[in-house]
């Protein structure tokens, strides 16, 4: 087992939010409005992420935004490296993706794996006239040609770094901190 240290606290919840809130104009900006956006959580903490954008964008358009959440288990190009059972949560996206501009939302974008498997799982379930991709923070260290449209905070790491999104529904604060593995 690893020992994980925090080592410093990038966002507090004040700064988090105004992360959130500016994700919202930047999505309602570049989207001329939000007539066909739809946001799509990436299980597990980019759920109420988008969920909260979606409040935002409420609050600012006075326009719903539909949000839906997709479960990347079985697209993961890692099932084979692990050693316990995948568990699938599903999806639940109740309404169509075709012709709507898709704003998958994730916490952290580090690799771009998550990501890449999100694409696999959205494109299973129709084709969007647009994908989007908005993170809370960006990390750095890509492995695949992926780039997040909005970003909350970029974040320069280590790879013997974490970073960890805190959110009140899991684990009682909202905050985003760096944890060091020593």
């Amino acid at each position: 087992m690893k020992n994980l240290v925090e080592k410093a606290k990038i966002l507090d919840e004040k700064a988090m939010f105004r992360a959130i809130t500016r994700i919202a104009h930047e999505i309602i900006e570049k989207n001329k409005g939000v007539e066909d956006v739809v946001l799509v959580g990436i299980k597990r903490r980019g759920v109420p992420l988008a969920e909260k954008i979606a409040e935002k964008i409420m609050e600012i358009e006075g326009q719903k935004v539909l949000v839906g959440t997709i479960d990347i288990t079985l697209y993961r190009d890692d099932l084979s490296t692990k050693n316990h059972q995948a568990e699938v949560k599903g999806h639940q996206i109740d309404f169509s993706i075709e012709d709507k501009i898709v704003v998958l939302v994730d916490d952290v974008l580090y690799t771009g794996r998550t990501v890449r498997a999100a694409l696999d799982a959205l494109t299973d379930l129709g084709r969007a006239r647009g994908i989007q991709l908005a993170v809370l923070v960006d990390r750095g260290h890509r492995e695949l040609p992926i780039r997040a449209d909005y970003v909350g905070k970029n974040v320069p790491t280590s790879k013997r770094e974490l970073v960890k999104v805190k959110l009140e529904q899991y684990d009682g604060i909202n905050e985003v901190v760096i944890e060091e593995i020593l």
